[in-house]
């Protein structure tokens, strides 16, 4: 490779030790929308958490348009007020309990066999909460980063002190210490 031609980018090249150098290594999970690119922050990271933050915010507010038009459909349909203080109330309930698993699924693995299908519907009602939720979390980094940060970096550990541990061949070791006996 001569010094004229392009270098490739860096989530083209393998980092030192990576998964390129050693094939038993862990590999990143990728995240909806970002791949890998979260690992190094590489290949428009910066730009489409931003681009996802707004589409995000965009798609809240058209969620919340369609919401003010069905309420004032309520209103116009004159069910009473107490039909409208109840579908305000269960919106806005689901919103905030919405917003606040999605935040928390973010942070840490949820326990159970599958919490996100016993919270569908709540978070399909209270649709609102969870695209605030991403859209904030997008602000600070690509949601689920950091629990998949941990999860690669403790990988990565394991995979280095088992590969440290590990020196020579095994076979050989157990033929040598047969002769000496």
């Amino acid at each position: 490779m001569d010094d004229a031609s392009p270098r490739p980018p860096a989530a083209a090249r393998p980092a030192p030790g990576g998964p390129a150098t050693d094939p038993d290594a862990p590999r990143p999970a990728p995240l909806r929308f970002y791949g890998t690119t979260w690992v190094d922050h590489s290949g428009g990271y910066t730009l489409r958490r931003a681009g996802l933050a707004l589409g995000a915010l965009g798609a809240a507010a058209a969620g919340a348009a369609v919401l003010v038009l069905a309420y004032q459909g309520l209103t116009i349909a004159a069910v009473g007020g107490l039909v409208n203080l109840l579908v305000l109330a269960a919106f806005a309930l689901c919103s905030a309990l919405a917003f606040v698993r999605t935040w928390s699924g973010y942070l840490r693995r949820p326990e159970g066999d599958d919490p996100v299908a016993s919270s569908q519907g709540l978070r399909f009602i209270g649709f609102l909460g969870v695209l605030l939720a991403y859209a904030a979390r997008t602000l600070v980094e690509a949601p689920g980063e950091r629990l998949h940060r941990a999860e690669y970096e403790r990988a990565l550990a394991r995979h280095e002190r088992r590969r440290s541990t590990r020196t020579g061949n095994p076979a050989a070791r157990r033929r040598n210490s047969r002769r000496r006996r």
